[in-house]
């Protein structure tokens, strides 16, 4: 008898007929009898799935396989596609080569504060707690680092900083750049810093001091240097510190330098027109749009056919001057002064039944002065009240004609600039002028829940000044990536473009793809629409998993990312990574 003993396997036969490929699976075992090999069909498995089929051929060979939970451990896994998409995008814009040509602990050190600044904005310490819970830590090898670490690193940045805003500037920045500049202010936790003071808080947090600092963009709203004051420094006493760094430092000899009105006043208008090279663009206050209208310069009549004249003034010699009418702003300050009269009169109100209840001892003048000058103050429309005050007496009427001349310029602004029609248009005046809107939205991310600038609690002067550097370089990776992310978020994709065309003095209104996107919260790939916040989150779902075999007698471990979901790859390939 023959041996039937011998080798199973899987055979696999093909053949084409038409033009299409046929295949046949057959189970079977192959023995020898004397000198000859011979093959017995056990049965045919060419109904299987193939990737069945390849492990039943592979089991056959002698492969071993085991469960799939005993085939590794996932012994750690760490959130990192939002790492990969901070870091990348640090990268991308050369933030290494921007803080240190060669690479260093202290480089390494600032780069993670900037990224965790994106990912989980906090304190210092709470820092070198935070970036072991993602692969931060990791990627740039700072796991060991401590709180002290940080501290010599910002004190190493901080040293850095004229050479940092010099390089950003000749990235962005060149003769005839437009540059926008304006003043924001955090309160200070604590009594220690020599910067806080008391002064304008633009936080509404009463009884705290306040730090100053200034921010130079370029005329997008990327930002270039930041300056930082004590807390009780005006807005306009900051604006020399910009002329020099722009003419010194970044060595321009022509720029437009973008303010408010309450920034560039005439003070420092006057002292910018001794640098010829230097133009400007800010805007009129009221008194002095009422002065225009008196002197007869500005005919409100103007307005009946267009909403932007261009008009001279003597009072303003070597100036253009562009007035502008927006019926909406008109409406918006007509409401807002009428509640802000009508609350006042209604604390008036109080204090005068109060005044009037006091019989047996009246209050005196001072006292009374001093109630009235609260409710004035709080809500700014003294200039409309005529006030009687004396022991024991206190009246007060409206002035209608200073409110009929001030309804008289609702809606009504003046737009002033430097610069000459051939390089600067009425409209585009009006237009540059609004882009201080662009700074306005750095600081929103510096103090909201991007950034969180505030509180700021370091105690000494250069912490606090490392500490806003960090913020504004955290701000300069942001900025980028939300114009590199924006398919996917809110943000309106073809805002850049309807700036430069769009009519100046109408509301700003948002393109159709942008409507489209916040009515229906799905983009046009069909991906959910995302926050900026939101999105890094999304990210960060991807993770890198530590995994180790049991059966490896070595324990050896290696690691494995999870695969992008569609939204992620989309994400990373708009980031160029």
């Amino acid at each position: 008898m023959p041996s039937r003993t011998g080798r199973v396997h899987v055979a696999t036969t093909s053949r084409t007929y038409k033009g299409k490929l046929y295949q046949t699976h057959l189970l079977r075992r192959s023995f020898r009898v004397g000198s000859q090999v011979r093959h017995e069909t056990l049965g045919n498995i060419s109904h299987l799935p193939p990737d069945l089929i390849d492990l039943i051929r592979r089991s056959l060979a002698g492969e071993q396989f085991l469960p799939a939970s005993q085939a590794f451990l996932v012994e750690r896994n760490l959130p990192h596609g939002h790492v990969q998409a901070v870091l990348g995008s640090m990268y991308r814009l050369g933030l290494d080569s921007l803080l240190a040509s060669k690479p260093c602990r202290e480089r390494d050190l600032i780069l993670a504060m900037i990224a965790e600044r994106l990912l989980h904005p906090c304190s210092k310490l709470a820092t070198t707690r935070l970036w072991h819970t993602t692969t931060l830590a990791e990627e740039l090898r700072v796991a060991d680092a401590t709180e002290d670490d940080l501290y010599q690193a910002m004190d190493w940045l901080l040293a850095r900083q004229s050479h940092i805003e010099k390089k950003l500037a000749q990235r962005h920045l060149q003769d005839g750049s437009l540059v926008l500049y304006d003043v924001s202010s955090s309160y200070y936790e604590g009594h220690t810093c020599p910067l806080a003071r008391l002064g304008h808080n633009r936080d509404g947090k009463k009884g705290l001091p306040i730090i100053v600092y200034g921010l130079l963009t370029d005329s997008e709203g990327r930002p270039v240097a930041v300056d930082v004051y004590p807390g009780n420094t005006g807005d306009p006493t900051t604006v020399p510190d910009q002329v020099d760094k722009l003419r010194q430092r970044f060595g321009l000899s022509h720029v437009v330098l973008v303010g408010d009105r309450g920034m560039l006043t005439e003070t420092q208008i006057g002292q910018l027109k001794q640098h010829p090279g230097l133009g400007w663009i800010s805007a009129l206050r009221g008194p002095a749009i009422g002065e225009l209208v008196d002197g007869g310069s500005l005919q409100l009549s103007l307005f009946d056919e267009t909403n932007l004249a261009e008009i001279n003034s003597p009072a303003y010699p070597g100036e253009r001057l562009v007035a502008c009418f927006n019926p909406l702003l008109a409406d918006e300050r007509r409401r807002k002064r009428g509640e802000l009269i009508e609350a006042t009169e209604k604390e008036l109100a109080k204090i005068a039944a109060q005044v009037k209840r006091r019989t047996r001892t009246p209050l005196s003048e001072a006292e009374i002065a001093l109630k009235v000058g609260r409710v004035l103050n709080r809500y700014k429309v003294a200039k409309h009240f005529e006030l009687n005050i004396a022991d024991g007496v206190f009246a007060w009427t409206r002035r209608e004609e200073s409110i009929r001349r001030e309804s008289q310029l609702d809606g009504v602004y003046v737009v002033r600039t430097s610069e000459p029609e051939s390089r600067c248009s009425a409209p585009d005046a009006v237009r540059r002028y609004k882009s201080l809107a662009q700074v306005e939205r750095a600081f929103r991310s510096l103090k909201g829940m991007d950034l969180r600038i505030r509180p700021i609690h370091h105690r000494t002067e250069d912490h606090v000044r490392a500490h806003i550097l960090l913020c504004m370089l955290a701000f300069y990776v942001e900025w980028h990536m939300r114009r590199d992310l924006a398919p996917l978020l809110f943000q309106d994709e073809e805002l850049s473009r309807d700036r430069t065309r769009r009519d100046p003095v109408a509301p700003a209104e948002c393109s159709a793809s942008a409507q489209r996107k916040k009515l229906e919260r799905v983009t046009a790939d069909g991906f959910p629409v995302h926050s900026f916040e939101t999105l890094l989150r999304e990210l960060a779902t991807r993770c890198r998993n530590t995994c180790r075999i049991p059966s490896d007698p070595s324990a050896t471990t290696f690691q494995q990312l999870t695969e992008p979901t569609a939204l992620q790859a989309r994400a990373l390939r708009l980031l160029g990574l």
